[in-house]
Formats: structure tokens, sequence, C-alpha cells
């Protein structure tokens, strides 16, 4: 993504923080894994999508109307032997070329110069309560500059949570944005349909899960977004399955949810076929259940609605064909006000999508369901789970797993799917399962 993209964002945020003010936002801290061994590093969401810079130990400033520059970073300076063990690093002039930033200084000069950029500021845009200890740090510099009140030193008075300014923002796809998560999605789409190729009785979940994978990094999406949940059979019913180490038997049903990242830009797809290529009676009758609630909660996505219309769309559609199908008994109308439905469909259509897989924005504005509006990028996930000795349950039921993912844009006439390129016909996905 360019650097003007960043640098729009930060003009906006500049501009909605008004003047004397400064904002503050470190990254994340690595993590150790085990021993000494790291995660892989991934800078936090909020500080990437305005610097765009990907190491660790830096902190952002935004200082609006500063005479030397409103955009500072902190940042590590080169070292060219913790270079060699650990790779290159941006460096005080690669912050300002390669990345933007109008002044840039070493990270272990920080307790030195950001007091004195706090003083005559009256707001302090910071999320208090995301890093423990560098919530201490800030306030530790605030104190310091209260104690020269005496010496007619100006101390901010006021703390404004910066999640309210910045995650709106971020609620908001621009153009660079959308083109970025259709990428995600075209990548995690042909993982999807190598995924279907490859399946056949007798393979564990986590080959499928290596071929996901392999297809992701194939593209130059270096990560998957969350860990990858493939559950074959029983599996499937588990909502948040990420051991992945069963075989797969013909017969069952395959439920992969998984989606790659790229450039700190999520994907989430789920798409559910039969391990063998062919659906049963039943697995086809509750498959074609789900995708019609997929296709009814899809076409509730458009500018004007709120966000709980999906929602309401595909629970009508799945309590109206469990009954047809003798898995709920009552009225249609009376078993959705009372949630009857949750035994077989417990969480709801979707989330927001975007640096983060549920990504960051109100749903509710007040007590009322946030309206839909274009950029805003969301998942519709209908899903269906019987497991094996559900009560009441006919036997030929049981283990059956669905859930139907798309990843949609709000668009000014309506949605755009973005995964659109995972197959979900039914036929389609028989066509394809087994032939790789």
């Amino acid at each position: 993504m360019e650097k003007k993209e960043f640098e729009r964002r930060r003009r906006r945020l500049m501009k909605e923080m008004g003047d004397n003010s400064i904002a503050i936002l470190p990254t994340a801290p690595e993590q150790q894994r085990n021993r000494d061994v790291d995660y892989p590093y991934r800078p936090d969401s909020d500080f990437y999508y305005l610097t765009g810079f990907p190491e660790p130990e830096a902190v952002m400033v935004l200082v609006p109307g500063r005479r030397h520059g409103s955009y500072i970073l902190f940042c590590r300076e080169r070292d060219p032997r913790m270079e060699t063990w650990n790779g290159r690093r941006a460096g005080l002039d690669g912050a300002v070329e390669a990345y933007g930033a109008d002044d840039a200084f070493p990270i272990s000069d920080i307790d030195d110069i950001l007091p004195g950029l706090l003083e005559n500021r009256d707001r302090v845009y910071y999320a208090m309560g995301c890093h423990a200890e560098f919530d201490a740090q800030v306030m530790e510099w605030v104190n310091r500059l209260r104690k020269k009140a005496r010496a007619g030193v100006h101390t901010p008075g006021e703390f404004v949570d910066l999640d309210h300014l910045l995650h709106d923002m971020r609620l908001y796809k621009s153009a660079a944005e959308q083109r970025m998560m259709r990428q995600a999605a075209r990548i995690s789409s042909s993982a999807h349909c190598r995924a279907m190729a490859a399946s056949r009785p007798g393979m564990w979940e986590y080959q499928i899960e290596a071929e996901l994978l392999h297809e992701f990094m194939r593209h130059g999406a270096r990560s998957p977004a969350y860990p990858s949940i493939v559950g074959g059979g029983e599996n499937g019913c588990i909502l948040h399955y990420t051991e992945n180490d069963s075989r797969l038997n013909d017969g069952d049903l395959l439920l992969i949810d998984a989606g790659c990242e790229q450039e700190c830009y999520a994907s989430d797809i789920t798409r559910t076929f039969p391990v063998n290529g062919r659906f049963s009676k039943e697995q086809r009758a509750l498959y074609e259940l789900v995708l019609e609630a997929n296709r009814a909660a899809i076409a509730q996505v458009k500018p004007g609605n709120h966000w709980n219309r999906p929602h309401e769309a595909a629970v009508k559609v799945l309590t109206r064909g469990l009954v047809k199908l003798g898995l709920l008994k009552g009225e249609p109308a009376t078993l959705i006000k009372k949630e009857t439905y949750r035994r077989f469909f417990m969480h709801r259509t979707g989330h927001w999508l975007g640096m983060d897989v549920h990504d960051v924005g109100d749903y509710k504005i007040g007590d009322q369901w946030r309206v839909l509006e274009p950029g805003m990028t969301l998942t519709i996930e209908p899903g269906l789970y019987i497991p094996a000795g559900s009560k009441g349950v006919a036997k030929k039921w049981w283990n059956i797993g669905i859930r139907i993912e798309d990843d949609v844009l709000v668009t000014k006439a309506g949605c755009e799917v973005l995964t659109d390129g995972a197959p979900k016909d039914p036929d389609e996905i028989e066509a394809l399962v087994g032939t790789g």
C-alpha cells in the first residue's frame, strides 16, 4: 500500500483530533512462543493502519500543527551487529524516507523527548488499558509535567480514548483497502478450491490444512488471518475446532473455516463439502437450507439496512426450514421469538471484517443497530450444527455441521461478494471435490 494512503489517514485523524492535542500509539510488543523462540511478529493493527511501519519497538506520535512536523516515529536505530542476527531495520532515516515520518528518534530516547511533546497540549488521545506497561509510562510523563506547573508548564487536562475516532475510521474501507481485501479473498477462495480438489476419504485434517497454507504462501500471503478450522464429521459441529488431527471418513462432511492475511488485511471464508464428493440426502437437505439462508442474508446487505437485517433474514429461513424438515416443531414466528433455533444455530450471522478478523467498529449507535453504508465490510456466515446424541433428533441427522461464510463489501448499489471464487453451489462442489 502506498505511503500516501497512510498519510491521508493521519491527516484525517489529526483533523478530527483538533488543535492543541496529541495522539500516542505504540505498536504491539514481540511475544515469546517458548524459551528463546518468538512468535512471527505482527504489528498492532491500529498502529499499522496509521503508519505502515512493520517493526517492533516503535511508537507513533501525532502532534497537529507542530512546527517541525506533525508525525513523529520513535523506532530502533540501525545496528549492523543486530541486523546480522535478526534482519534489516529501517532505522531513523528509513522511518522518514520509506514510511513518511516528519521526524524520527531512537526508541531509547523516548523518555527524554516525549514529555516535551506533551507540553502545552490540552488533550491526549491514547488507548488506555491495552498495554499496561506503556500506560504506566504515559502517566509517568504526565506526572513529570505536573510537577513543573509552578514553572508555567501546561499539562494536558483531558485524556480521550483514541479508539473512538480511529475505529470508526477503520470501519469504512478506502479504495486501496478494498483492493487489498479483494486480493486476500481471491487467494483464500483459491485455497478453498484446492482443498476441495485434494479431499479424499482416509486423508487427515492436517493434510487438508497444508493444502490451504500452500496456496496462501504460493501467492505471497505469508500468514493465515487466524488458526484454520478443518473439521471433518463430528468435528464440524465444534465452532472453533482447531486441533485438525483427525482422519477424514467416507460419508462425512468437511467444514473448513480459513482465510489468509494480505498486508495485514484479513479474509474469512467457510465452506462445507462431502469428503467423498457426494452429499447424502440428509446432508444435502441441510446444506441447501444453510445456502438459502446465506443468500437471503447477503440480499439484505445494502445501504440503509441496519446491521441486524442479514441475521434476521438468515434466522427466518433456517427456522422455517428446520420446521419443514421436522427438526423443530411449532410456528416459525413463535420459535424465532423464543430463539428455539439457537439449539442448532447458536452464533450470529456475521461480524465486521478488515485488519482484524473480528474487526473494530460499533454494531450499535446508542440502542439502535448501526445502518450499513458503502465501504463497510462484513461476513455472512449462517450455519447448522447437529452433534451426535442430540436429544429428539433422528440419528440420520447426527454429526452434520455446516457453515457457509462469505466476505461482503457494502457498495453504493448494494453489495459485492468478495469470496464468490469459492464455490458453494452443491452441484459445483460435487464436481470439484476429489479432482486434484
